[in-house]
């Protein structure tokens, strides 16, 4: 499965020097937010590094692809769950996940997603997950905007400012960047859990969730 994952990964960063990267980049951002189990981020990040003057041009292709594959997700969910979407959630090994997913997105609602778009978390998983419960689409849209633009943007705009000059920073800083992705993720997870006061029974309900009792819902 590694080396699947990982020629998966060297292809994808092929294509940021194909003379359609952009296509690429906007194809990669949308299949990634419904099931393609490779993140865009670092395909944009090599993007805005050779061409700096187009990065936030980048970063906006990349959001509004990311969203519109989040609806597509949002849409297999809604409609294919059992004939499609079950499928690919078990292909991405999320089967456990699902039922915590649909869990927090009933609790948090639209944060939930907006957590998912704006941090390392799959977002893929809540896509599909919202789709299935059947989370009203206006919010669902709304927070996956947010959140894509969020985590995209900044990495435009800050290739924008400053450049090639950020490459070297990547080069010295590497091993922490690393270890601040990891961070990212598990904080996602744990803001999932907390974010909404003290109702502590709703998180631990959350946190033991299973398919069986999501279906009983």
């Amino acid at each position: 499965m590694m080396k699947l994952i990982r020629g998966l990964y060297d292809w994808t960063m092929d294509k940021a020097v194909h003379p359609h990267a952009v296509w690429w980049l906007a194809f990669f951002c949308f299949i990634e937010s419904s099931f393609f189990p490779i993140p865009p981020h670092p395909l944009l990040g090599l993007m805005c590094l050779a061409a700096p003057h187009k990065a936030i041009r980048f970063a906006a292709i990349a959001t509004i692809a990311s969203v519109l594959g989040g609806l597509f997700g949002y849409m297999i969910g809604f409609f294919l769950y059992e004939a499609v979407g079950e499928w690919i959630i078990g292909m991405l090994g999320l089967t456990d996940s699902f039922p915590v997913a649909a869990c927090y997105i009933r609790e948090q609602g639209g944060m939930a997603v907006f957590l998912a778009a704006g941090t390392p978390i799959p977002f893929k998983l809540m896509t599909i997950t919202a789709g299935f419960i059947e989370m009203n689409l206006a919010t669902f849209l709304i927070a996956a905007i947010a959140g894509r633009a969020l985590i995209f943007m900044v990495v435009g705009i800050l290739f924008q400012m400053f450049g090639p000059s950020i490459k070297a920073i990547i080069d010295k800083y590497l091993g922490t960047m690393t270890t601040i992705f990891v961070v990212l993720v598990v904080a996602g997870f744990l803001a999932l859990s907390y974010f909404g006061g003290g109702d502590e029974g709703a998180q631990n309900a959350c946190d033991t969730a299973t398919i069986e009792s999501l279906r009983l819902d």
